[in-house]
């Protein structure tokens, strides 16, 4: 089992219903422990009265019919993140704007919005102002039409795009760094972009971060090469970035769903023998698995 400081063996209580546990024996009372800034705890669990007050105690049908799990605390690694908000963006790269050759009035329009294009494929015929002879005009890569600014009969110019191109099977996103994050958002930095809509994610790394800062809005902004053959990833879609800005080992981690709020603090459940009670939160850094370090916690065993 796992011991923290010098008292019984004890456990973690790993489960999201931890909330039953306060419905079912009353608001928890307070703990020892003053603050997480450095004052005097004293020992992290209740003595005599108190503690039988604050201990919780479930039969094994009860366990398991509230879907109560138990996990040990052990060594782990903490990995720092950062969440920053993005955007989906065309890759500049893979992007083509269409104009006529020449000015003119077109007589054919053969692509719309949305289109699948190939390089060469022609997209609209016009007829030249001072020839008089039609011309088409055609892609310079393969991708969707994602703009079209023709309609038949209407006169064209070289100072108007007709038609904009897009490859969408490889994408930008664009990651958005506060000033006080500047410093710790680096080219090669791990990457996990999430969407909202479906809560897909796509991994990747930081392959670009801008040498300047916006004059408005005082931001610069990281980028994320990211595939995208389904077309998941639209240009213009919001997404959240979790961007890995360090690491290190700690002794003793817990999952951060076994950390519960109850009368405004945090606390973890811990298994004793005659049952449950609530023990100081751990208040290390967040690791990108969903785990907390415990610093002053001491891991003597596992079972």
């Amino acid at each position: 089992m796992i011991r923290l400081n010098k008292k019984s063996s004890k456990k973690l209580i790993v489960s999201v219903v931890a909330l039953f546990l306060w419905i079912l024996t009353g608001p928890v009372g307070p703990a020892s422990a003053q603050d997480e800034h450095g004052d005097d705890h004293g020992d992290e669990y209740p003595h005599g009265d108190e503690h039988e007050e604050d201990l919780i105690v479930l039969s094994p049908d009860e366990m398991i019919e509230f879907n109560i799990q138990v996990a040990e605390a052990g060594p782990g690694k903490i990995e720092l993140m950062r969440s920053l908000p993005g955007e989906v963006k065309v890759n500049g790269n893979r992007y083509a704007h269409i104009v006529p050759r020449y000015s003119g009035i077109v007589t054919e329009v053969l692509a719309q919005v949305g289109d699948e294009v190939r390089e060469g494929q022609v997209l609209a015929v016009v007829e030249g102002d001072e020839s008089l002879a039609p011309y088409e005009m055609t892609t310079f890569i393969s991708g969707t039409i994602i703009e079209k600014h023709m309609t038949l009969g209407e006169p064209v110019s070289r100072d108007k795009d007709s038609f904009v191109v897009a490859d969408l099977s490889n994408v930008w996103i664009d990651i958005t760094v506060y000033l006080r994050d500047l410093d710790l958002i680096k080219v090669g930095n791990a990457t996990t972009v999430r969407s909202g809509s479906r809560g897909s994610s796509v991994s990747g790394k930081i392959s670009y971060v801008t040498p300047v800062v916006d004059e408005h809005t005082r931001t610069a902004t990281a980028r994320m090469v990211v595939d995208n053959p389904d077309g998941y990833w639209r240009p213009g879609m919001f997404v959240m970035a979790e961007i890995k800005t360090g690491e290190f080992s700690a002794d003793v981690v817990v999952p951060t769903s076994a950390v519960h709020t109850l009368e405004g603090r945090s606390v973890v459940f811990v298994e004793e023998h005659e049952g449950f009670e609530p023990g100081r939160s751990p208040s290390g850094a967040r690791a990108a698995s969903g785990w907390k370090s415990c610093p002053g916690w001491n891991r003597v065993n596992a079972m």
